[in-house]
């Protein structure tokens, strides 16, 4: 069974993570896009996509047992700025788990400024006050669908269910209003939950610098998996083919958005995108999010 999820367009950074997280939540979802509008399908052998999103939505308890967590079986203590040993303690306490991804997607130890604190991925911006670490933002956007029906995931997936006062994630160029006030911001619970599972397909990785021995700068040090170096951008693909989990992360190996058209169309790539990072009104403005452009 297929579902076209017209709240899910490729082009929206959000909407894509969404619908690769899909597949990570539910190993029965496979992914593919419409060629023409770009929309993300879902579908499942025998099986409504939905219903499977319902069975394998992640609960509070195990959201709360994430690697990531602030506190967790005593490995540490991981705020916002991270230190190297902490990091590596925590890191060890975490091999083996089946979501050890989430320190390796949002941080790397092989890049190590001068205060031998670790890199975060762009996926995991800062945020001020109140909105602090990405797991704290998790948890907070996720008490609004702790339980959702297949009618509230549909309607999620269709782009029909209305936004929340929430920061979500905090990189979704959506939740932002007008520039010329500070409007409230709003973001699709269902979505932000998703995108964060999306998240596992893009690991962090480092050139091994530290910067505390070293002499290297430590900007640019660590570089999350579909960011370019440099000017960094992040690129990524719409296929035409249904993809499951491990097929979506062996095209992202393969898949280099610098390479000749006919080599995209060789692993059924028929658009992608790139980022266009938000304009700070200011030297103190700490808004986080990320648009796109067609390449």
């Amino acid at each position: 069974m297929e579902v076209t999820c017209q709240g899910l367009p490729v082009f929206w950074i959000n909407g894509w993570l969404a619908a690769v997280g899909a597949t990570v939540l539910d190993d029965r979802i496979r992914l593919h896009w419409t060629t023409g509008d770009h929309l993300a399908i879902l579908s499942a052998a025998d099986y409504d996509p939905v219903e499977a999103l319902v069975e394998s939505w992640p609960k509070q308890e195990l959201l709360e047992d994430l690697p990531i967590a602030e506190q967790w079986q005593g490995a540490g203590v991981l705020e916002r700025k991270v230190k190297v040993d902490s990091f590596r303690q925590r890191a060890r306490a975490a091999r083996g788990h089946p979501r050890s991804w989430t320190l390796s997607s949002t941080m790397t130890d092989l890049s190590v400024d001068k205060n031998r604190e670790v890199a975060h991925a762009r996926f995991d911006p800062v945020g001020p006050g109140s909105i602090k670490s990405l797991h704290h933002r998790l948890l907070k956007v996720h008490k609004y669908v702790e339980k959702p029906s297949s009618e509230r995931i549909r309607a999620s997936l269709a782009g029909e269910e209305p936004r929340v006062q929430d920061n979500g994630l905090g990189f979704d160029p959506a939740r932002l209003g007008s520039q010329a006030d500070k409007s409230k911001v709003y973001t699709e619970p269902v979505v932000e939950v998703m995108a964060f599972f999306g998240l596992k397909l893009l690991p962090m990785r480092g050139r091994g610098v530290d910067s505390s021995f070293a002499a290297e700068a430590f900007g640019g040090g660590g570089r999350q998996r579909g960011w370019s170096q440099g000017a960094p951008r992040f690129c990524w693909p719409a296929w035409d083919q249904p993809l499951d989990v491990h097929g979506i992360d062996a095209l992202l190996d393969l898949w280099n958005p610098k390479d000749k058209k006919n080599r995209w169309s060789a692993l059924g790539v028929h658009a992608a995108w790139q980022s266009v990072k938000y304009k700070a009104l200011s030297t103190s403005d700490p808004t986080r999010a990320y648009g796109s452009e067609r390449l």
